[in-house]
């Protein structure tokens, strides 16, 4: 059994979804994928399809264990997103769930 991070952010629990769109191209997991390692952050679901040459991805990340706030690694997923000309959002799973109710 893994031991606890000693520097467990409480104010980040629960989880979230992150989408990803944009041009396909090397890296795009394994950059997202390194972030959340880096921050303690457990990805629990990932969907992702190739279009065309377009990628697409939906994540389902468990914040339980996260070292960083939901607004930090919003701004580390910004920083990738500039860098791989991405979109990418990071949003609380109830906020998800609500902006795309039917």
């Amino acid at each position: 059994m893994a031991a606890k991070n000693p520097k467990k952010n409480n104010s980040a629990s629960g989880i979230s979804i992150l989408t990803v769109t944009g041009l396909d191209q090397v890296g795009i997991i394994a950059k997202i994928s390194a972030a959340m390692t880096k921050n303690m952050i457990n990805i629990v679901d990932v969907n992702q399809k190739i279009m065309e040459e377009h990628f697409v991805m939906t994540m389902a990340c468990d914040l339980t264990n996260a070292t960083v706030s939901i607004k930090d690694i919003q701004a580390s997923l910004a920083r990738i997103a500039d860098k791989m000309d991405l979109r990418i959002t990071f949003q609380h799973e109830d906020l998800f769930k609500a902006m795309h109710r039917v």
